[in-house]
């Protein structure tokens, strides 16, 4: 088992982590950029522990302390970014098994395509009251259960 780098003195607890953009916490955002680092803490003099190569996967934010904002991945993997790296853009990664995408907003409608699972959708809208929100995968948009979805509140209305 490796040994935990030490923290530098400038690491903010759980407490000092703050809302320093005003927006609430926690909320999903997506990667900016194709090679965005992980880190253990928010500085860049801590150590990288992860590499994401995945443009546009979605992530949570949990805390920001400053320009950092900790975040939570979907395999549920957390550490801190620089606000820089990522996007207000929503996108949303398709959970479970195979999910039907449908044409239109009604769970018996025609199936547009079959998502599998794993696969990153841009989040068109989420209507107030849907159980199902429109998406874009590879150029096919169609409506997917909200619940076969991470990267969305359960009702959360997005327009």
């Amino acid at each position: 088992m490796a040994a935990e780098p030490a923290e530098p003195a400038d690491a903010p607890n759980e407490q000092a982590a703050g809302k320093p953009d005003g927006l609430p916490l926690p909320r999903f955002v997506s990667l900016r950029a194709s090679s965005v680092n992980l880190r253990l803490g928010p500085s860049a003099r801590y150590p990288i522990e992860w590499i994401y190569v995945r443009r546009n996967l979605p992530v949570e934010i949990i805390a920001e302390f400053d320009t950092w904002r900790r975040i939570k991945d979907p395999a549920g993997t957390e550490g801190w970014v620089h606000s820089t790296m990522l996007s207000g853009r929503r996108t949303a990664v398709v959970t479970g098994e195979n999910r039907p995408l449908m044409r239109t907003p009604d769970e018996k409608a025609e199936l547009a395509a079959t998502l599998e699972p794993g696969v990153v959708v841009s989040v068109e809208r989420c209507p107030q009251g849907q159980s199902l929100c429109q998406v874009e995968a590879n150029g096919i948009k169609g409506w997917l259960k909200r619940d076969a979805l991470w990267g969305v509140y359960p009702s959360e209305v997005i327009d």
